[in-house]
C-alpha cells in the first residue's frame, strides 16, 4: 500500500529518508533552542522558584525533543534503540517531579521568594492542613478524658 502511494504521488524511497531526516534534525535543532532559552531563564529569574521552573519545564522539553529527533534520525538509518525510547521515558517522567521536589524543598526551607510574589497559595493551604492535625488532636486528647 506504502508503495503505491509512492508511486503515485511520484516520490522515491530516498526523497521520503530525507523528508524524515530532515524532521528529526529539526526537532533535534528546535530541542537545542529550547535548551537555551531554558539557560537564559535559570540566568535571568529572580528566584529559586521560577528558575526551577524554567530549569524543569522547558529543559525538559529540550531534551525530549533532542532525543525524539536523535530517535527518528537513526530509527531511519535500520538502528532502532531502545535505549533512546528509555531515556526519553526516564526524563519525562523524571524531571517535573524532581524540579517540584526541589521547589518544595526550597519553600519548606523558608527561601525568600522573589518581590515580585503576589500570591503564596501554599502557605494558606499548610496553614488549613496544620489546624486540621491540631483538631484532629484535641479531638483525639478530649476522646481520651471521657474514657477515664
Amino acid at each position: 500500500m506504502g508503495a503505491i502511494l509512492l508511486l503515485l504521488i511520484n516520490v522515491s524511497l530516498n526523497d521520503v529518508i530525507a523528508i524524515i531526516e530532515f524532521i528529526g534534525v529539526l526537532l533535534i535543532l528546535i530541542g537545542s533552542i529550547m535548551a537555551v532559552i531554558s539557560a537564559i531563564g535559570i540566568i535571568r529569574f529572580p528566584d529559586v522558584y521560577t528558575r526551577s521552573h524554567a530549569a524543569t519545564k522547558s529543559s525538559t522539553l529540550a531534551v525530549l525533543l533532542t532525543l525524539l529527533g536523535v530517535f527518528i534520525f537513526f530509527w531511519v538509518h535500520d538502528s532502532f534503540s531502545v535505549r533512546l525510547l528509555l531515556g526519553i521515558v526516564f526524563v519525562f517522567l523524571t524531571a517535573p517531579v524532581s524540579g517540584h521536589l526541589i521547589s518544595r524543598a526550597a519553600y519548606r526551607a523558608r527561601v525568600k521568594t522573589s518581590d515580585l510574589t503576589v500570591e503564596d497559595e501554599l502557605a494558606d493551604a499548610i496553614q488549613a492542613h496544620e489546624e486540621r492535625e491540631e483538631d484532629d488532636e484535641d479531638e483525639h486528647e478530649h476522646d481520651g478524658d471521657k474514657g477515664e
